[in-house]
């Protein structure tokens, strides 16, 4: 019997919340990410935002833009953090032209998901994305607040 995959994965370091909102996420992929020290440390403490983020496809390489790690007060005073470089995705070539092509012909955007920990190592999870229209945005909240309404309608009707 195959297990289903979790949605959250156990060291959640920060969620990108707004993706779902305003993509229909199509295909998920984990990345690795090349960092330095500081920005190892900066993770650990929580000091993320995804919500600006997005991935870019150059050079057959793939590289994170717009994410947000604040730098630590103890941070080393001979390193220069800048907190909104580029990184660099590690990902497999079979992938990134997968994405590549995708992203090309078929009008998809990358977006990051999650950033996480695994085996002590710093992930990302990107997804292949689809922008929503206003209409879809409205049709979503509808169907939320329509599952909100007949579970609170269920639990009243079982007490």
């Amino acid at each position: 019997m195959a297990q289903k995959e979790k949605e959250t994965h156990e060291g959640t370091i920060s969620l990108n919340r707004r993706a779902r909102y305003d993509f229909f996420i199509d295909e998920r992929y984990e990345a690795g990410l090349a960092l330095f020290g500081w920005e190892v440390k900066s993770m650990r403490a929580g000091r993320v935002q995804l919500g600006e983020g997005y991935v870019l496809i150059k050079n057959d390489e793939a590289w994170l833009h717009g994410t947000h790690l604040t730098p630590l007060n103890s941070a080393s005073t001979h390193v220069i953090a800048d907190p909104t470089r580029s990184r660099k995705l590690l990902l497999k070539r079979k992938e990134i032209d997968h994405l590549a092509g995708a992203v090309d012909r078929k009008g998809f955007t990358l977006i990051p998901l999650s950033l996480y920990w695994k085996n002590g190592r710093a992930k990302v999870e990107i997804g292949l994305a689809r922008g929503k229209k206003e209409h879809d945005k409205r049709a979503t909240e509808k169907d939320k607040d329509w599952q909100r309404e007949k579970t609170r309608a269920l639990r009243e009707r079982n007490r």
